[in-house]
């Protein structure tokens, strides 16, 4: 009987007492790397399909764009979807496969709640959706009691991370031991950069409208999904968490520039909350933070300077610097946390030159997502409709006489 292709990994490959081939860490880890190649070029190849066909319809039947751009963003959310149910499932299957679950509390303490608010937070954006198709009324209802419910889903997370965390069971499995003096140093860094994003927030959020509507909870929604699909779709992966991906923070970045950064920062935070679940690298509470909710807080500040009116001529420009501070802001987090959590997987002397040089890979993968971002905001269509959705986004001179009115 031939052996299975998944024998060729014979690093991985252990045979038992019976004679048996047991294949321990194979399936997924081959399934994983399989599909994230194919997803990669089909993602690719999808890109370029789609651009060559607008381009032929725009200069030969400009009046079915439109329509060809509706159809073209059902494609890709089939794709999106597709990307995610394969590889939540295989993450799963992962989870099974190397006994992680076995692990003491992490099942009751960190699984159980995160997916508890996973389905939480998308039931609430599909009722939110269908509720708006109601009248403003039902629409307001659902989102009190939507959001009472996700955060009550929230605190219980929170709840069970500190119980798991205190346990000291986290340190254990992950071969870490942080001290006094590092303990404190991270709850003070994280007070630091949560301050600091607020503080970047407020200033560069006034004018913004402080409600959600049915619109811009929709787009969050789409552009959370986008993102944390495209995440999937990786150059390469980094050892103790982080990857260079396929721009994945580009839909979040867009939606930032669109609704503002006050919105940004909290889709960035419920993004962060996925990515958590999807990387599970949990060492300490304020790692935790500063690895995930906060860390992609700051990409929701990407659109700090989308009202900047000197450079109205270059929106590509003002997508860019928003983009670069957000991610600098991003990698600062990241290197904090790398220094006073994960000082034991240094393979220098030194832990600040080791997380400086590994948490670098943010550099890249921000510059992918600039890139294909400022190819994106060079497109005239695509200007229009973020003009469109940041007139109702933000307080104009019109709609403050209608409110004094």
């Amino acid at each position: 009987m031939s052996l299975s292709l998944l024998s060729s990994y014979i690093d991985f490959v252990e045979i038992g007492e019976d004679g048996a081939y047991a294949y321990a860490d194979v399936w997924t880890y081959y399934a994983n790397n399989l599909l994230t190649f194919v997803f990669l070029y089909c993602a690719i190849a999808l890109v370029v399909v789609l651009a060559a066909v607008a381009l032929i319809v725009k200069l030969r039947k400009p009046e079915k764009l439109s329509a060809f751009a509706k159809g073209a963003g059902l494609i890709a959310a089939g794709f999106f979807i597709t990307v995610l149910i394969s590889m939540v499932s295989l993450g799963f299957a992962d989870i099974a496969e190397k006994g992680y679950a076995e692990y003491d509390g992490i099942m009751n303490y960190v699984y159980i709640p995160s997916i508890v608010l996973g389905a939480t937070v998308v039931a609430a954006l599909i009722a939110g959706y269908v509720s708006s198709l109601f009248g403003e009324k039902p629409f307001k209802i659902t989102l009190i009691t939507c959001a009472s419910l996700c955060v009550a889903a929230l605190i219980a997370l929170i709840a069970c991370l500190a119980v798991y965390f205190s346990s000291g069971d986290a340190e254990y499995n992950n071969g870490a031991e942080i001290s006094d003096s590092e303990n404190i140093i991270l709850y003070c860094s994280v007070a630091g950069v949560i301050a600091l994003i607020a503080l970047l927030a407020f200033f560069f959020g006034r004018g913004e409208k402080k409600q959600f509507d049915s619109k811009s909870i929709s787009y969050a929604g789409i552009c959370i999904a986008m993102s944390f699909a495209l995440s999937y779709i990786k150059f390469f992966e980094m050892p103790q968490g982080g990857s260079l991906t396929l721009a994945s923070l580009l839909p979040l970045m867009i939606y930032s520039y669109m609704y503002g950064v006050r919105k940004g920062v909290i889709a960035g935070f419920a993004y962060g909350i996925l990515q958590a679940v999807q990387g599970i690298w949990f060492i300490h509470p304020a790692q935790f933070l500063l690895d995930y909710p906060v860390a992609f807080c700051a990409i929701g500040l990407a659109g700090m300077f989308s009202r900047v009116r000197a450079l109205d001529k270059l929106p590509q420009l003002k997508f860019a610097i928003g983009a670069i501070v957000a991610s600098a802001l991003r990698f600062f987090s990241h290197v904090l946390a790398g220094v006073y959590a994960f000082s034991e997987y240094s393979t220098m002397d030194n832990p600040w030159i080791y997380s400086l040089a590994y948490n670098s890979f943010v550099f890249a993968d921000i510059a992918i997502a600039i890139g294909v971002g400022i190819v994106v905001f060079s497109a005239k269509s695509f200007l229009a409709q973020v003009g469109k959705i940041q007139s109702t986004a933000f307080v104009t001179d019109d709609s403050k006489e209608a409110d004094k009115k």
